[in-house]
């Protein structure tokens, strides 16, 4: 197998050259097959990216697991200053970003420059916080020593990231992750795997050492992660994804008690009481709904109306949506760009028509649009109750599903009747009552008159099946390193001789 090659092989998009290789022990390698990359706008090849195998992972668990012990004591400053390096590198390619995310993603590229933002501001964020990670120092309960807590790198790390958010998933991830001190190993998706290769290079010529960042591009996802999961050197693997991937990566975890993160699927209530300003819920609906095209795990899943005001809400939200402009991302009035294949435009054909069957009624939309690409109208249903079970299924797509309620007992007991518990949202005039209902809404993050909640600065994570631990914010890092308690012994009579 061919795993090293002299010259470099990229290719040229909008006069952004990207490699095209996998990146292991600092190095781009060829390999002996390839799989091609489509834009979802007009379905043409954009490129032939190198489709690893499960050696191609395991040399690059080879290179993480030799740098691991010298790249975790860099001192914390040195690690921020290199972070600083980053962050200021990145900025400067913001538009060859944001150009490769809507080719291969389809988003519109203002939501493009929008996730470029975020992205670069957890390389900031880390940049901040990683010189100020600190420990606990205390009396042994008995006397004669002392109590000190720290922390270290949990080692080599497997990241896998989704296709919908390419640069904000690799950033936010990889980001905690070397901060940490650890090596990573991550995982492109088959969809999006431009934006991570731009984002390791952009990495590797800011300073990162070599073995330090190492990137697997693949068309057999489960062979890659079977082969290092097995591999006891790995002892951290972050994934998003869908929960059933998910369940299957932690059954691999098990053996050998590998630590976990796992941010997976959604089914994201977005309430509306009698008392909120329906001009405002209307606005935050259709950003919270229709942004990439409703491919979002955090998206509005399902719209919960108060009676008292769904038919004002419902009005208003349908001719919001009838407004929306479809098309390619790099048209500037574009609103919603493609879906990302043609198997998830058949998803959704199929997804629209068991709603129907069920006596869904569709209020605008519905339809494939004819045309290169995979475009779909973006579509109101209005649901006659919310008892079936497909109405606890995760939409990923430019669909919303209107329900209406008559209490605020009722929009609860709905919103909480879910085995998911990422995201939800809340639209209400009454600080208390928000704070109320907040504090009952069985998820892990909840919006409060807003329909965006994404921000370096805040623990990004759900519960129950919609997963594991939390990225971002204050405790983001500590998911990649483990405490350690130190007990010293002390001679409390010593310093008094």
């Amino acid at each position: 197998m061919n795993l090293h090659v002299d010259t470099e092989t990229r290719v040229n998009l909008r006069g952004h050259l990207v490699p095209t290789g996998l990146f292991i022990d600092g190095d781009w390698r060829a390999t002996d097959s390839s799989f091609t990359v489509t834009n979802p706008a007009d379905a043409t090849v954009i490129a032939e990216m190198a489709d690893g195998t499960a050696e191609h992972a395991l040399a690059a668990l080879d290179a993480a697991v030799a740098v691991s012990s010298g790249w975790r004591l860099w001192s914390p400053r040195r690690r921020a200053d290199l972070f600083h390096r980053a962050y200021a590198l990145l900025t400067e390619r913001a538009d060859a970003f944001a150009d490769v995310m809507v080719l291969e993603s389809g988003k519109p590229r203002a939501e493009a420059q929008g996730e470029f933002v975020l992205s670069a501001g957890f390389f900031l964020w880390y940049a901040e916080q990683v010189a100020h990670l600190h420990g606990t120092y205390q009396e042994g309960s008995p006397g004669g020593y002392r109590i000190i807590e720290t922390h270290q790198p949990v080692g080599p790390s497997l990241l896998v990231t989704p296709w919908n958010f390419p640069l904000l998933m690799s950033a936010r991830k990889a980001g905690a992750a070397l901060a940490a001190g650890c090596t990573v190993i991550m995982k492109s998706a088959r969809e999006t795997p431009l934006t991570a290769a731009l984002f390791v290079q952009t990495l590797h010529d800011a300073g990162f050492p070599a073995g330090v960042v190492n990137l697997i591009h693949t068309s057999t996802s489960a062979k890659i992660s079977t082969a290092v999961m097995a591999d006891s050197r790995l002892r951290k693997v972050s994934f998003t994804g869908s929960t059933g991937v998910g369940s299957t990566l932690l059954k691999q975890a098990s053996e050998h008690v590998v630590n976990s993160s796992m941010e997976l699927g959604g089914d994201g209530p977005f309430i509306v009481l009698d008392d909120a300003d329906v001009d405002l819920a209307v606005d935050q609906a259709i950003i919270c709904k229709f942004r990439n095209a409703g491919q979002a795990c955090v998206a509005a899943n399902r719209i919960i109306l108060h009676r008292s005001i769904a038919d004002e809400f419902t009005r208003k939200f349908v001719a919001r949506a009838r407004e929306l402009t479809v098309g390619d991302g790099f048209d500037s009035k574009v609103e919603v760009g493609p879906v990302i294949s043609q198997r998830q435009l058949d998803r959704v054909v199929g997804l629209v028509k068991s709603f129907q069957e069920i006596g869904a009624t569709v209020l605008t939309g519905g339809s494939v649009i004819e045309g290169a690409g995979f475009f779909f109208e973006p579509t109101v249903l209005a649901f006659p109750t919310h008892k079936h079970a497909f109405c606890n299924e995760e939409l990923f797509a430019p669909v919303a599903a209107l329900y209406t309620v008559n209490s605020v007992s009722e929009a609860l007991a709905f919103a909480n009747d879910t085995h998911y518990g990422l995201a939800a949202y809340l639209f209400t005039g009454d600080l208390s009552r928000a704070v109320t209902i907040a504090e009952r809404l069985d998820f892990g993050m909840v919006g409060v008159n807003r329909g965006i909640m994404a921000d370096p600065a805040a623990p990004f994570g759900g519960i129950k099946a919609s997963g594991l631990g939390r990225e971002g914010g204050h405790d983001g890092i500590y998911e990649f390193m483990e405490r350690k308690y130190v007990a010293l012994t002390i001679d409390e009579k010593a310093g008094l001789l």
